[in-house]
């Protein structure tokens, strides 16, 4: 195989692990492909829940023809038994595969190089590093959680051209268009939790599911964020942020409103911001943000990545990643 051949089926295996991603925690949503003399012979992600695992998945689907196979698998594959299932490395050594291409290695310290290790033993040739930044994207909530105790956090902002979120009385139904609430709603569908603060709560009352047709079962988790006591049934409340540490899940969604998220990005905790931007003005409306703590403006530089930019009907959707000194 070529390495444009490698990126183009580790490719697709990436797009496999997304199909679950905030579904399969505390296990991360893993994508693989089995290829065999061209062609596509069997292919797995992460089920719901953890298991089955994605390579478990794919070598069920390719049968015998994963003899002298390549598998394309975006994470180290596992090296550990558990009572829900076999290793994966264990599985593809007695598939019998060539070889195994892995986009990143396992930071579990049950894997973590012992499952290439057991591979290498077993005479499959072994590939690493192909698309890794793409593939640490894919599993940022799994990483984040590994590297520092929490949850992947992302804070969506849907503001005018001059950043209101609302008029100075409070109506803020609707700033952006239907493609862009349909793409707010499709993020929700990839977070197991999702976070406002007490007064967006109380003021508008927000429903906080997922309302996609065929979608409507992966509504996010509610968590509203609240030093006082406050009236939300089926919620989890908390009080102080580090308490997020504790919710379900590897992916949290802030959605409001401006105290809420002025308090985690003084706080540092937001790593991927989506912001939804109308193109009309509003002047003397609700700023999308308070103090976020920032001591001067040569500060403000060098903290955020351009991830994506795209036309949402005639909204803008920016996606920034936050630039931080310690990678996965």
């Amino acid at each position: 195989m070529s390495a444009a051949d490698d990126q183009r089926w580790m490719a697709a295996a990436l797009a496999l692990a997304g199909r679950t991603r905030g579904r399969t925690a505390p296990n991360p949503n893993v994508g693989c492909v089995i290829v065999k003399e061209g062609r596509v012979v069997g292919r797995g992600w992460t089920q719901p829940g953890g298991r089955p695992h994605a390579e478990a998945m794919a070598l069920a689907q390719a049968g015998e023809a994963a003899r002298g196979a390549t598998a394309y698998v975006t994470l180290e594959p596992c090296a550990h038994r558990s009572p829900r299932g076999p290793a994966c490395a264990d599985l593809l050594a007695e598939a019998g595969v060539a070889r195994v291409v892995a986009a990143l290695g396992d930071p579990d310290p049950r894997t973590d190089g012992a499952g290439l290790a057991r591979l290498a033993a077993a005479g499959i040739a072994i590939s690493t590093d192909v698309l890794a930044a793409e593939a640490r994207r894919s599993m940022d909530g799994f990483l984040t959680r590994r590297a520092f105790g929490r949850p992947q956090v992302t804070l969506k902002l849907a503001t005018s051209l001059d950043g209101c979120i609302a008029r100075a009385d409070g109506e803020s139904r609707w700033i952006t268009g239907a493609e862009s609430r349909a793409h707010a709603h499709l993020e929700r569908a990839r977070h197991e939790a999702i976070l406002v603060g007490r007064g967006t709560w109380e003021a508008d009352a927000p429903r906080l599911d997922v309302r996609l047709p065929g979608l409507e079962a992966r509504s996010p988790h509610r968590v509203i964020f609240s030093a006082l006591g406050v009236d939300a049934p089926d919620c989890t409340v908390i009080a102080d942020i580090a308490d997020i540490a504790a919710l379900p899940g590897d992916h949290l969604l802030i959605e409001g409103g401006a105290g809420a998220a002025s308090a985690f990005l003084a706080a540092d905790l937001v790593d991927r911001l989506l912001i939804y931007r109308a193109p009309i003005l509003i002047g003397g409306g609700r700023a999308a943000l308070g103090d976020i703590g920032l001591a001067s403006l040569a500060d403000a530089h060098g903290r955020w990545r351009l991830l994506d930019a795209r036309a949402l009907g005639s909204d803008r959707l920016e996606a920034y990643e936050r630039q931080r000194q310690q990678d996965f």
